[in-house]
This record gives C-alpha cells, structure tokens and sequence, in this order.
C-alpha cells in the first residue's frame, strides 16, 4: 500500500515518529508521501524525506497558510522543487470553512503556486474545502497544463466529473468508513478505479473505528476494504490499482 497524503513531521507524532514509522512500513505501507502546509512544514517535510528512504515530499501552502505568503517564498519552494525526492507541489488551494485568509488572497496565493507547479513540471496536491466551484474554475484555467490529485475528496459525484474531465485524481481517505459519508461513497462508486489513491491525511481523519484518534497509515486496510466493495473487487486489487496510480502520477 502506498500513503499518498500523509504530515508525519506533525507535532502529534514528535513523541513516538521513529517507532510509528518503523511500524508503518514493517505492515504493508511500501512508500508514504509527506505533504507540507506550510513554509516551516515544508522544511519538515524535506528533512523527513531524507532520513527516509519510503518517504517522498510535497511542498506547498496550505490556503490557510497563505496570508503572509511572498514571491521570496515561491523563490524557495521553486528551489527546493528541484530535490529527487519531491514529487508534488502541494497541499494548495482553497478553503472557505474559515474566513481568513481573505478569499482573494487564497485564489492569488492558489493561481500563483499552480503557476509554480506548471513551471517546474510537478503534479499538484488540491486542497478544496467548501469551495467547489472556484477550486473547478481556477484549475480549468490551467486544464491540459497541469495534473494532480484533489485531496481528501469530499464533494459530489457531479463535481468529480469536473475534475474527471481535467484529468484529476482522487485522495480518498478515512471518511470513506463514516457512516454518513453517503455522498463520499457515491462518488467512490462512480469515479473510475484507475482514478483512485489512498491516503490518511494523518494525524487527521482516522477511519472507523478509531475516529477521533490519531490516524497513521496502519490504519489504511480499513478504507481498503470498504473501497473494495463499493467497487465490487477485491481488497488485493484496490492496493494493486491504487498503489499503481499514485507511483503513475508521482512517478515514483
């Protein structure tokens, strides 16, 4: 299995990572991707990539993150894109579940790292939160020029046909095991296997039945098996399939 989202340098693992890690990786996660939030999570995220051989980097911000961006900060994500082992320009976006940062600040911070991604020729981790409509508008402007995956998937079936059209893929999660998680599974069910990643967004998201708790890779089997019967196949297919396409669009 492969955990194509995950923020091990996160606080909630600075009293156990080594162990936590050593246990991923010896129960059947062959490669995680870190992903940064923000400027300092991104140097985290660099420096655990390279204490690790499984571990790639994604580097980018977070909208939330977004209100004291500058051009001297893409100047450095744009240098640091260049290491072997970062593999997406990510998690960017946009987020409206909160009101700051301002709304056309996320969508100028958002545009001005798709520019970046499109620069240095790396896909893109989306984070869109409430936002659907402007997160499909931005990125149809750069439809053909970029790829990526829209991270933990929360919106429609209709909406994924949006995102399908572009060439998107889809970070499917912990939510999936929810019980209310209606209208996830319909889009799971209908979005094309070859679509499909997984991932835990951890220390966030834990499926049932740990929800509430800290959420590691471990914990993927879980979104494995019911994934495996949405689609109607088995729980060694869903790893097979999924794992080829994240190491497909990562090319890792």
């Amino acid at each position: 299995m492969i955990d194509s989202h995950a923020h091990y340098d996160d606080e909630a693992f600075d009293e156990d990572r080594e162990e936590l890690l050593s246990s991923v990786f010896e129960n059947g996660i062959r490669k995680v991707i870190n992903v940064g939030a923000s400027m300092e999570s991104c140097k985290t995220t660099l420096a655990l990539s390279e204490s690790y051989e499984q571990i790639y980097a994604a580097i980018g911000v977070h909208p939330s993150d977004t209100g004291q961006l500058t051009e001297s900060d893409m100047e450095w994500l744009k240098e640091k894109s260049s290491f072997s082992k970062v593999v997406a320009i990510g998690e960017i976006g946009l987020d409206y579940y909160w009101d700051e940062p301002d709304r056309d600040i996320q969508k100028k911070w958002f545009r001005r790292q798709l520019e970046l991604a499109k620069e240095v020729k790396l896909p893109v981790i989306i984070h869109s939160r409430e936002a659907a409509a402007d997160t499909i508008d931005i990125l149809k402007e750069y439809a053909g020029d970029l790829t990526g995956v829209i991270h933990c998937y929360s919106y429609t079936k209709e909406s994924a046909r949006e995102f399908l059209d572009m060439g998107y893929s889809f970070g499917i999660g912990g939510v999936l095991t929810f019980k209310n998680a209606k209208k996830l599974k319909e889009a799971v069910a209908y979005i094309p296997m070859d679509k499909l990643l997984l991932e835990t967004d951890c220390p966030y998201l834990a499926p049932d039945p740990y929800r509430g708790k800290r959420n590691s890779s471990v914990y993927i089997p879980h979104v494995v098996a019911v994934m495996a019967q949405l689609k109607g196949i088995s729980e060694e297919e869903v790893i097979r399939i999924t794992s080829e396409n994240t190491e497909r669009l990562f090319h890792i």
